[in-house]
């Protein structure tokens, strides 16, 4: 799969298929979204808020969460705020979401299936990561953009007086739901 996507990268490179979507790196909108990763949301998303290439920076990861004070959401998110001129930030969940219930029980077994070993895991526990909180989902999508809306809010480094909202789209028709926080 990667071979082809190059050879058609190629392909637009030479045909300037990039043109229409040259923009600079600051958003148009001032905006930052932060969600899931879900690929139902790739183009769904960004059509159901209006937005185009160069409007907003989007954050994605698995579940749209920022799971500790300083991971890498949180940090995309300074940097946009401070490099980029981010004046608002969108947190928005969607419906049917996969991380909702993942827990590392389940990936535990994955992994072993595939060649990752127990002594391995412990190795990763033994640098300080506690995978149980790492791979922990959430189990309430409103709760979960609750949390990470507030943990955006209170950051030690977000300005006083930032706007984050929440929000839970329909992973089918685009609806938008905000989420009182």
């Amino acid at each position: 799969m990667i071979d082809e996507i190059i050879a058609y990268n190629r392909e637009f490179v030479d045909r300037k298929g990039y043109e229409q979507y040259v923009t600079d790196k600051y958003p148009n909108k001032k905006l930052a979204v932060l969600t899931c990763m879900d690929t139902r949301l790739t183009e769904l998303l960004p059509a159901a808020l209006g937005l185009k290439n160069g409007d907003a920076k989007i954050i994605k990861n698995a579940g749209g969460l920022v799971i500790s004070p300083f991971d890498s959401a949180m940090r995309s998110l300074v940097v946009a705020v401070y490099e980029l001129g981010v004046e608002e930030i969108m947190v928005v969940a969607h419906s049917s979401c996969g991380a909702c219930h993942m827990s590392f029980d389940h990936f535990h077994h994955e992994m072993n299936a595939r060649g990752v070993t127990d002594a391995t895991l412990d190795t990763v526990r033994k640098c300080g990561i506690d995978l149980n909180h790492w791979l922990e989902g959430f189990h309430d999508p409103v709760d979960s953009v609750r949390n990470t809306v507030e943990t955006i809010k209170t950051h030690p480094l977000m300005p006083a007086g930032m706007t984050v909202r929440g929000f839970i789209i329909d992973s089918v028709t685009g609806a938008l739901d905000e989420v009182p926080c």
